[in-house]
């Protein structure tokens, strides 16, 4: 088959399409008013901020009050979590609870907490990738201040019980946040319905630019400030808005939740083909649950291989992935959600994460399926690991 270019790292960023950059051109040019001017132009801009943070909130069941606009997941993630301890520290809540396999964007904010005398509770995740909701309820004690569970595993994709932990949260009284990077414009999400009273949303990953996100905070739970100095996002979060950015954050939550369960049907065959056919390579696993998880996320192990080795020669056929082992960052330390799930260091190293998109075509997959085995099959052949592997032997 002719070489082509397939992008199927959708879970790390997308491009932005062709809707939203044309519903950010204007507030380049002619609508370049500052939302804080008091002329036309500025009144203006404040309408269309306004505007833009109500289509954002229709998206998620919530109301345009609760609606923050943020630089992207990691400051929604780190501003609601400090905000919430902050708070209720002064009234001796210094317990939080998360998992394991956070992103980093919780995780790192989780452990400069502890340094500050929280008490945190990590709980674990099971081998198919869910956190229990029987284990949340089991942690919650009288000091807890927060828990704070993602919507979906941002490396394997599955699918966490939102509904049910926020229920359990509710009944306990007990702020729940959920960082759902990965999950909007993927699954059907309503913040009242599924008890939800923080959410973090990242723009790049739906279809929009980088730079730009959410925080939904339910009415009557108070934010500290994040930036002072100005009036800007009712007071807490000072500077000039990034309109053209916000504007076409605003028309991609529209896109993205717009005929999900559709969209999802079409990508969710898609990825049973990626899982059922990579998976008749020997020595292979999929990670995470088959059923609850993302329609576009495949993340599956593959013994004798290096994650780096693997991605370099999918990317010399064009083929854009990512792996298990978190090169990008120059650690040669294996994913902390693989391990969470009970991978040996090794079999960790060698994992292939592809998050497919609307955009991904059958002929795509096509190609996908002729390359991985192929690279494969070439990695093995020069691995002095892997006849070890083959012959049972201990590595």
């Amino acid at each position: 088959m002719e070489k082509r270019f397939v992008y199927a790292d959708n879970a790390a960023t997308t491009p932005v399409s062709k809707a939203v950059l044309d519903e950010m051109m204007p507030y380049f040019t002619e609508k370049f008013g500052n939302a804080s001017s008091i002329y036309a132009l500025g009144r203006n801009a404040q309408r269309d901020l306004e505007d833009a943070r109500e289509r954002v909130a229709k998206t998620i069941g919530a109301s345009a009050s609760e609606i923050y606009f943020t630089s992207g997941g990691s400051e929604s993630d780190n501003w609601a979590i400090r905000s919430v301890c902050e708070r209720l520290a002064a009234k001796g809540k210094k317990h939080i609870i998360t998992s394991v396999f956070e992103h980093h964007a919780v995780l790192h904010v989780c452990q400069a907490l502890e340094k500050q005398g929280f008490e945190v509770t990590y709980l674990p995740v099971y081998e198919n990738g869910l956190v229990k909701a029987e284990d949340v309820e089991k942690a919650i004690r009288e000091d807890t201040a927060l828990v704070t569970i993602m919507y979906a595993n941002n490396e394997i994709g599955t699918v966490q019980p939102i509904a049910e932990i926020g229920k359990i949260c509710r009944e306990k009284k007990v702020l729940f946040h959920t960082d759902a990077v990965q999950a909007v414009g993927h699954v059907e999400i309503d913040v009242n319905e599924q008890n939800i009273d923080m959410l973090s949303v990242s723009g790049h990953k739906i279809n929009a630019q980088k730079g730009v996100g959410a925080l939904y905070v339910r009415k009557g739970i108070a934010l500290t400030n994040l930036i002072y100095g100005g009036a800007q996002e009712r007071n807490k979060r000072a500077g000039t808005e990034n309109l053209p950015a916000i504007m076409g954050f605003a028309k991609a939550m529209e896109i993205a939740c717009t005929d999900i369960e559709k969209r999802a049907e079409k990508t969710a065959k898609q990825r049973d083909r990626l899982i059922s056919e990579i998976l008749k390579i020997s020595h292979t696993r999929l990670n995470g649950d088959p059923v609850k998880r993302l329609p576009g996320t495949v993340n599956i192990s593959i013994e004798g291989i290096e994650g780096e080795s693997l991605l370099l020669m999918l990317d010399m056929n064009g083929i854009c992935a990512s792996s298990g082992s978190a090169c990008t960052s120059g650690s040669l330390d294996p994913s902390h959600v693989l391990l969470a799930l009970g991978l040996k260091h090794e079999v960790a190293h060698g994992s292939l994460r592809l998050s497919i998109s609307d955009d991904t075509t059958d002929e795509d997959i096509d190609y996908i399926i002729e390359v991985v085995p192929q690279v494969v099959n070439r990695l093995r052949e020069m691995s002095p690991l892997w006849e070890k592997i083959v012959n049972g032997e201990k590595i």
